[in-house]
């Protein structure tokens, strides 16, 4: 059993298909098939099943799968840090992040990094969402994740950041701009742009509708928060959406308001990784600098929306 023939099982695995990895490998099915018949003679068990359409693992294959994904992962990991130490400060950050990520929780931090260490390569890879950040991050061999922390998973530490108070976008001429909050029973009658159906932040927003009794119509649905922030921006219908760092507050001036919802819950967002004890000393750097940056944009949010509440009694 050699660590090739893990790397090769765990592709097959994952995509389902000999003929794919081979294609990726560029090497023939018949290689690719070797691999798995020598860990199958070693195992005495057999890993794979033939189903109409490719392969999957057997339910020895998902048990063998699960600790050669931990423990190339884990190497992995181990062979980058041994690079980074031998580097000094020129190794590489490997990110995955959802659509809007980058833009609007890491954007000052990067700056800030790269200012710290110029030689270390940042690497983002876009998810569709954070179940789809998880499996990159497992499949990968990535250092770090940004998700919408949720319940556990299989292997993966999650560190909430951040909690983002809900807020409903509405044009400024809107009835409902002027109002300092909204209660979710009076978003019943209100048709909403909805978040996408695949991400957490859409599902918990769901969930947290439905436990309060409510269930808005749904005008629109949109792929990301910037494509419903831009929709209410221009008076094309209500949404819903999580208050990301440097928003404006309710009462900035344009044609955008930000009403709080106070009785939904916040939906809490972080790093996820395999494990934190392992991380690299330059991933565990940027995942602190992102921290302290969103840390630092919600304190100036705060005092901003103090500063509105002080001229308001004045």
């Amino acid at each position: 059993m050699t660590l090739d023939d893990l790397r090769v099982f765990v592709a097959v695995c994952r995509a389902g298909s000999l003929s794919a990895v081979a294609r990726d490998l560029g090497c023939t099915q018949s290689a690719v098939s070797q691999h798995v018949k020598r860990l199958e003679r070693e195992t005495g068990v057999s890993l794979l099943e033939r189903q109409p359409r490719g392969v999957a693992p057997t339910a020895a294959g998902h048990i063998l799968r699960a600790a050669a994904d931990q423990g190339i992962s884990g190497l992995d990991l181990a062979l980058r840090r041994l690079g980074d130490l031998a580097n000094g400060e020129s190794g590489s950050v490997r990110i995955t992040t959802g659509g809007v990520t980058l833009r609007h929780f890491m954007a000052e931090a990067v700056v800030t990094f790269r200012r710290r260490y110029p030689k270390v390569n940042l690497e983002f890879r876009t998810g569709n969402s954070s179940s789809g950040c998880f499996d990159a991050l497992v499949e990968s061999g990535l250092d770090l994740a940004w998700v919408t922390i949720g319940g556990p998973v299989g292997g993966i530490e999650q560190r909430p950041v951040v909690e983002l108070p809900w807020v409903l976008a509405v044009h400024a001429d809107d009835p409902l701009a002027a109002r300092t909050r909204v209660e979710v029973a009076e978003l019943a009658d209100v048709p909403l742009i909805r978040l996408p159906q695949d991400s957490t932040s859409g599902t918990r927003l769901d969930a947290a509708f439905a436990e309060l009794g409510v269930r808005p119509e749904t005008a629109t649905s949109v792929a990301d928060w910037d494509t419903a922030l831009l929709l209410a921006e221009l008076g094309l219908g209500h949404a819903v959406v999580p208050a990301l760092p440097g928003w404006p507050v309710p009462g900035d001036d344009g044609p955008l308001r930000l009403v709080p919802v106070p009785a939904l819950p916040p939906l809490p967002v972080g790093w996820a990784v395999r494990r934190w004890d392992a991380l690299s000393p330059l991933a565990r750097v940027f995942a602190e600098t992102v921290a302290d940056s969103c840390a630092e944009k919600a304190e100036k949010r705060a005092g901003k929306k103090a500063e509105q509440r002080t001229r308001g009694r004045a």
